[in-house]
């Protein structure tokens, strides 16, 4: 087999199926095969398994595109809860690949505790069992957008592999609302509020409490238009409406109307926050 991988051997996803039980490695792989995006689906037993699969031990395709600056696989569904190395080790792993491949947690009940740390290894999706078509297949549609294409691949899928840890619009957060779990899309979410050693999300519909320090998501989400703006809160730079000066100090205001929200600015961030929202005339002030 050559070490390229032609336009027409990467028509649809490549993905890798995880799960140390029969039943549920059967049941994800014929989900996954169900989608006229998946061109192919890999499987393995255990998390040790899925690395030697990723280093091309068993697949010379996966090899080739190793080798073509590609991620091995174009993602990987993987149970949480599996013996030896579970599906968060596999997970710390796999960010540590030059090119990761989208990560997709198949997730327990007894498991959602695990949701929030999933978070911090770069998770794409998450799958609650018992496992159905629909979420399946809402996954399957997530990665092909991370990966910039559907059925077949686009110009934008080799930038994608170069650059995978750039954040990508549909992103999403777990929380826990009354024993389930929700996945809060990041570009719902308007500001963050550090409450501690965790993070308050402000979405137009309410907030979210997640156990992620703010100076973790400021990092993380630094390429998709949040900015700090105090050592309290982190702020979606397009829906900064106004930015305004009161008694103390300057405040931003986010949003229009009766769902505006005004947030205080720190001194420390007046000016870069300034820089970035004012667009002052070449000859300067």
């Amino acid at each position: 087999m050559p070490d390229t991988v032609s336009t027409q051997d990467n028509a649809g996803l490549l993905v890798l199926a995880v799960d140390d039980e029969a039943p549920g490695l059967s049941e994800i792989k014929f989900l996954l095969e169900s989608s006229p995006h998946i061109r192919r689906v890999l499987t393995a037993f255990d998390a040790a398994e899925a690395l030697r699969i990723l280093r091309g031990d068993y697949e010379q395709e996966v090899m080739a595109r190793t080798k073509a600056g590609l991620p091995p696989v174009d993602a990987v569904f993987a149970d949480i809860n599996m013996p030896g190395l579970s599906g968060m080790d596999l997970a710390r792993v796999l960010s540590a690949f030059r090119y990761p491949p989208a990560l997709v947690f198949v997730t327990g009940v007894e498991e959602r505790d695990a949701l929030v740390t999933a978070f911090d290894v770069g998770a794409l999706d998450f799958i609650n069992k018992p496992i159905n078509e629909e979420r399946v297949l809402k996954a399957i549609s997530r990665v092909a957008d991370r990966v910039g294409r559907t059925a077949a691949p686009s110009a934008q899928t080799a930038q994608t592999a170069q650059n995978p840890a750039e954040p990508t619009d549909d992103e999403v957060i777990p929380v826990e609302l009354g024993g389930t779990i929700k996945l809060v899309p990041r570009a719902s979410v308007r500001y963050v509020e550090a409450q501690g050693d965790y993070a308050r999300l402000h979405t137009q519909d309410g907030s979210h409490l997640v156990r992620i320090p703010l100076a973790q998501l400021e990092e993380r989400w630094a390429n998709a238009g949040f900015v700090r703006i105090h050592r309290s809160y982190l702020v979606a730079l397009p829906l900064v409406s106004e930015l305004r000066m009161t008694a103390n100090g300057y405040a931003v205001v986010i949003g229009t109307g009766e769902g505006a929200k005004e947030l205080p600015v720190s001194r420390r961030h007046t000016k870069e926050l300034k820089e970035r929202i004012v667009r002052p005339p070449k000859s300067g002030w």
